[in-house]
């Protein structure tokens, strides 16, 4: 007799995560994880107790992964690299993308990185250094609104004409140097005062 396989929780998230990536995150059912596994839900249900449970360790391995992308150096400007970091996020994983930004706010928050977090590496970055915590928010804030907007247009194909990624980044570099340039505008103003 051929020993049993053992399916630990690491392929068990590896199978939903699979299939959140192609189908979005409400198709995780314990019927499906099992057929991705080959197995019957057995193993499922003694590594979680119920599938919302599973669905959260694959919300925290999207955003091990957001965190990855968003410590990674594309360029030498951090604050350019916050930007491509999302925009490779919802070109890479589309489907993840939409789900979170349209069908499932209330993971969205989990898979966020820390405002802080942000805020530090933004802090790096030379043109930034003028800058209070609270002019940087909203510089940050502003980009954010600016680059979610794109990569929904990116990934849903309303885009007027097709970039490819070198031509979203230099777009998101380009809007980011704007909004740079006005709230310089607005501290120096600031100052004279």
């Amino acid at each position: 007799m051929a020993p049993k396989t053992k399916f630990t929780k690491e392929i068990i998230i590896n199978a939903a995560f699979d299939i959140a990536k192609v189908e979005g995150i409400n198709q995780i059912t314990a019927r499906k994880v099992a057929e991705k596994m080959g197995s019957s839900i057995a193993p499922i249900y003694v590594n979680f107790t119920e599938i919302e449970e599973l669905k959260m360790a694959v919300i925290q391995q999207i955003h091990m992964i957001s965190q990855q992308m968003l410590m990674t150096k594309y360029t030498e400007d951090p604050f350019l690299n916050i930007g491509i970091a999302s925009l490779k996020f919802s070109r890479d994983y589309p489907v993840l993308f939409k789900d979170l930004i349209t069908n499932n706010t209330k993971y969205m928050t989990d898979v966020q990185p820390p405002g802080d977090t942000i805020l530090q590496q933004m802090k790096q970055a030379p043109t930034l250094t003028s800058f209070t915590d609270e002019e940087m928010g909203s510089i940050l804030f502003k980009m954010k609104v600016f680059q979610m907007g794109l990569s929904v247009m990116d990934v849903n194909g309303l885009l007027p004409v097709p970039f490819d990624e070198q031509q979203l980044i230099e777009l998101l570099e380009s809007t980011g140097n704007d909004l740079i340039l006005a709230a310089q505008s607005r501290h120096n103003e600031e100052e004279q005062k």
